[in-house]
């Protein structure tokens, strides 16, 4: 009796566009300014804490924050990768956490393209491969918006010529 033959899964082969980074850190940005006016805020509303801990705490989380601005989008960046092929769509996303993905073409339902305000600015698309999995959509994130088109009808074509259901 043989060994079972041992499978190996290769990483997608594409990255997202270099401007993935931009999005990324503007949109981590977004996320301390709260933060930075919730300390405003207490600096002048709560004057029982010492001004070395205001300062201190503000320091904290400047670094915090320059460190996610500054080194998760570039982190995200080396991670991120997406491919189609005439049987699947793979992606391997995250930065702490990373996530494998592949989507079957036989079980593709839908295709869609997002663009929020900073991606349209950039220039950039987000396609989301919707599937009959209980796991969710496949996420394809900041793409050139020309390349999000031409994988949308990529997939489109794909899955209209596979004779699965989608189930």
């Amino acid at each position: 009796m043989s060994a079972p033959a041992t499978v190996t899964m290769a990483d997608p082969l594409w990255r997202p566009s270099p401007r993935a980074r931009q999005l990324w850190a503007i949109n981590a940005a977004l996320l301390w300014l709260p933060v930075f006016a919730l300390q405003a805020v207490g600096a002048f509303v709560g004057s029982w804490w010492p001004a070395w801990a205001q300062i201190a705490v503000l320091a904290i989380t400047l670094a915090l924050a320059l460190l996610h601005v500054t080194v998760v989008p570039f982190w995200r960046y080396r991670v991120h990768r997406w491919e189609i092929s005439d049987t699947a769509v793979y992606t391997r996303t995250g930065w702490f956490t990373q996530e494998r993905r592949i989507a079957p073409i036989s079980r593709v339902q839908t295709v869609d393209t997002e663009r929020g305000p900073i991606d349209r600015m950039l220039g950039l698309a987000t396609v989301t491969v919707t599937t009959a999995s209980s796991a969710g959509a496949v996420k394809i994130t900041a793409l050139d918006q020309d390349i999000a088109d031409r994988t949308v009808a990529q997939l489109t074509e794909i899955a209209g010529t596979n004779l699965g259901d989608a189930t």
